[in-house]
């Protein structure tokens, strides 16, 4: 069993930056690969970035590339995503999520084994 904490949310204006944190609290994180997905209000959960076990390979969904990063630390056991240029079509609850799967960047929420509770984004216009 491996338990996800978020935090880092909250109001943001347009432009401004955000970095979200998940940090596990029971086992370590180092062999899993992670993810972040959002959702808002009405919608299903979307993928947002994923990184494998090593932090070597990562992916972005097309509306994100270039202005989110996703990284981890090992010895905090924890895994960040950095939001830059924030959109107020970027606000939704975001959540991470861990995937036994090592070497997988998976996009859809299924796939993955393990989510945190959510934190939420907010960014105004």
């Amino acid at each position: 069993q491996v338990q996800l904490v978020e935090s880092g949310g909250g109001l943001v204006q347009a432009g401004g930056s955000l970095r979200l944190s998940c940090r596990a609290s029971s086992r370590t994180l180092s062999t899993y690969a992670l993810g972040w997905f959002r959702q808002a209000p009405g919608t299903e959960r979307d993928f947002v970035a994923a990184t494998t076990w090593s932090g070597r390979s990562m992916s972005y969904a097309d509306s994100v590339k270039g202005r989110f990063t996703i990284s981890r630390d090992y010895a905090a056991n924890t895994v960040y995503l950095q939001m830059n240029r924030l959109k107020p079509e970027d606000t939704a609850v975001y959540y991470c999520a861990a995937d036994l799967r090592q070497y997988n960047l998976a996009t859809m929420s299924a796939e993955y084994e393990y989510w945190g509770q959510g934190t939420q984004v907010t960014v105004s216009s």
